[in-house]
């Protein structure tokens, strides 16, 4: 059993869409998480915020040190 009881994201928006699979197979946020595995879709407030977000490289590079 797995529960994901909040998500905190880097900007504000509304929530349109979520991964109703992930109920059923939860592995697919670990097993492709830019695949299959999406949790949910958002509509941002400010679409300008998108460009302050990290890429996953930058990320990476961020918590490596």
């Amino acid at each position: 059993f797995v529960c994901c009881c909040c998500l905190f994201i880097p900007l504000s928006g509304e929530v349109i869409e979520f991964n109703e699979s992930l109920e059923s197979e939860p592995e697919k946020v670990n097993s492709d998480a830019y695949g299959e595995g999406w949790m949910i879709k958002i509509s941002p407030t400010n679409v300008a915020d998108i460009e302050t977000l990290l890429t996953s490289e930058e990320y990476k590079n961020l918590i490596d040190g």
